[in-house]
């Protein structure tokens, strides 16, 4: 395999770190810090860019390129093996049937929204048992051990986590594909911008990449109750609110189950685990085996 392909990264419009969604959020924070007259000092420091946690941030998203790609991805099970099971069970349980209510861009509108929501539903589903399971918590930790935020933190991720997250987008974009290949056959496809679901597309342009920054935007305290702010995850990975924001694109989970945190309500954010937890992270070696080796020595106490 080409070693080169750990940039695809920056090329393929369904990864954060797209070329167009860095520029994007370059130019958003160039017009944040212009209209609200604040000090970009921080945002544009070395100490910030240099800081050990950064560095630590950088070799590990090319290791886990190569952990995902050898290790996990071959191992996963597909969503298209899910939706072909779905579609068979429906198919045997309840016959053929004929789509005769939506058009077939009323069917792509449909699939393609279908998709975002449910997936962005299991995402806070599963997010928010990373943090309540005791067990999987020491996975999760890896995460939230970054003291400072840079666009490659969302990429601080155990491979436990990710064989989940793998897990979790295959079984829901497989049983919503299932569902709709039985009802609307070929005519199913998606609305894409670039190749990708263009809801994906839009929330990425609009600075997904900022909630892995030191770039505050809120949204507000309307808007902040449906779309997850880059502010409002910046509280997530503040260490007193690692309870609070488990939603990826939409907020609305976290409104309807009671884990919603506002911008307005915190103005102080500290990044990173407790004081005596974070040296077990420091290293791509800890990264990987200290959550083994934790949950060991819990079993043995």
């Amino acid at each position: 395999m080409n070693d080169l392909m750990v940039f695809e990264y920056l090329i393929n419009p369904n990864k954060r770190i797209f070329w167009v969604y860095i520029i994007s959020s370059i130019l958003i924070t160039f017009i944040y810090f212009i209209y609200t007259k604040k000090s970009n000092k921080l945002i544009l420091s070395s100490k910030l860019w240099l800081h050990p946690s950064a560095k630590l941030d950088y070799s590990y998203f090319f290791l886990g390129y190569f952990i995902n790609v050898f290790l996990l991805i071959p191992f996963i099970l597909s969503a298209k093996s899910v939706a072909f099971a779905v579609s068979r069970f429906l198919y045997l349980n309840f016959g053929m049937v004929q789509n005769t209510f939506f058009s077939y861009k009323e069917t792509l509108l449909l699939y393609t929204l279908a998709l975002f929501v449910c997936s962005d539903f299991t995402r806070y589903v599963l997010h928010r048992l990373l943090h309540e399971v005791k067990f999987l918590w020491e996975f999760h930790k890896v995460h939230h051990s970054a003291k400072v935020l840079n666009p490659l933190t969302f990429y601080r991720v155990h491979p436990v986590e990710n064989i989940l997250f793998g897990l979790r987008y295959s079984l829901s974009v497989g049983f919503v594909t299932g569902i709709f290949v039985y009802f609307f056959g070929a005519m199913i496809d998606i609305y894409m911008i670039f190749g990708a679901n263009i809801f994906i597309v839009v929330f990425s342009l609009l600075g997904s990449n900022l909630r892995h920054t030191h770039v505050p935007i809120s949204y507000g305290k309307y808007l902040e109750k449906i779309f997850i702010s880059p502010k409002q995850h910046q509280i997530h990975h503040s260490n007193k609110h690692f309870d609070k924001n488990y939603g990826g694109y939409l907020a609305i989970w976290d409104y309807m189950f009671g884990s919603l945190k506002l911008s307005k309500d915190v103005k102080v954010l500290k990044f990173g685990l407790r004081k005596e937890q974070m040296k077990d992270y420091s290293t791509i070696r800890g990264i990987l085996f200290f959550p083994f080796k934790n949950l060991l020595n819990r079993r043995q106490l």
